[in-house]
């Protein structure tokens, strides 16, 4: 395993520096809608990471913000319709350009609901923490839902576990074939934060916000193509006591080799309450988690995510560069274990 890192570098100076800090694998994305992807546009961005010294590995193709808002993937998790199987054809178009391109894999998020927060609060030194509080959630919805009647049920109708599995196997049988045939890995984020089996936020199960979610995920097609953009993170978010459990998770997932990304971030608290911090103040044990990751031979990037919000001029920037500092002292300490 060896450090890697996220984002959008448009201008060569931002690789410039990621080489000198000794990162040497990205995810970047094009800026490009999904369906205007060409094999020659991908080949270019490799192209100019390579004069780097850089190798770009990954792309998003679903992210996790205003995923519904995106004219080209919005519709593939919403009900059945026309424009998602539309939608579907040009992710598996994207699968065959990226292999063509030489990408490992693409990563990609499941949520219609979104990235769910309560109000930030205040960490060390009066950095910003993203935060997480259900019972505030169900009072008072999030900041961007207190100005969008968060009440009301979803726009596209309720949605339980066994309707949002059944789209979710869709995505599986169309996708995963096509990936397995151009051998790109298909590495799905969990859903930010899981909020308990069982339990609806706007008629809407989320379903892989939770551990258990995710094995059904690999088990519904056993592919070594269908597998996780692990994030630390989350994975402790959905569990009552991650400082012990997250361990296991990391070996359940490794050990089967669904495991193609890890977002290397850790919180305060657990299950429905937590907060974002940096990676030396948290609940987990970061050290245990890649000694745990190479135990089971996990081989590919580990990279910062959500960095607490500092002050200062490129706080986003400063506070990955802290990450990457943090992440390379940490392998070197498994490496020589």
């Amino acid at each position: 395993m060896y450090i890697g890192t996220q984002g959008s570098f448009p201008e060569d100076v931002d690789l410039e520096v990621l080489a000198q800090l000794g990162v040497a694998n990205i995810d970047t994305t094009p800026t490009q809608p999904l369906n205007e992807w060409t094999t020659d546009l991908l080949i270019g961005m490799r192209e100019r990471c390579d004069r780097f010294g850089i190798n770009l590995e990954m792309m998003h193709i679903i992210g996790s913000g205003n995923a519904l808002k995106d004219a080209t993937t919005g519709a593939i998790f919403l009900k059945p319709s026309d424009e998602r199987e539309r939608q579907l054809d040009h992710v598996c178009d994207v699968i065959r350009k990226a292999s063509a391109a030489g990408l490992r894999g693409l990563n990609y998020n499941i949520t219609i609901l979104g990235h769910l927060r309560t109000e930030s609060t205040l960490g060390r030194g009066g950095a910003r923490l993203s935060s997480f509080d259900y019972a505030k959630l169900m009072d008072e919805g999030s900041p961007r839902e207190q100005q969008e009647s968060r009440f009301v049920e979803f726009q596209d109708g309720p949605a339980d576990a066994d309707e949002m599995w059944e789209r979710i196997d869709h995505w599986l049988q169309r996708v995963i074939p096509v990936a397995e045939e151009y051998k790109v890995q298909m590495a799905c984020h969990p859903s930010d934060p899981g909020i308990g089996y069982g339990t609806t936020y706007r008629g809407v199960e989320r379903v892989l916000g939770m551990v258990d979610g995710f094995k059904k995920l690999v088990d519904l097609y056993d592919s070594p193509y269908n597998g996780l953009n692990f994030c630390v993170g989350c994975m402790s978010e959905s569990l009552e006591n991650p400082a012990e459990e997250i361990f296991d998770v990391i070996r359940y997932f490794g050990e089967r080799k669904r495991i193609f990304n890890v977002h290397f971030r850790n919180i305060r608290g657990g299950l429905r309450k937590f907060v974002e911090v940096f990676p030396d103040e948290g609940d987990v044990d970061m050290l245990k988690v890649l000694r745990t990751f190479k135990e089971v031979d996990y081989p590919y990037m580990i990279m910062p995510d959500h960095v607490p919000g500092i002050s200062g001029p490129e706080p986003g920037k400063v506070g990955f560069s802290f990450t990457y500092g943090y992440i390379h002292a940490m392998l070197q300490a498994v490496d020589e274990s």
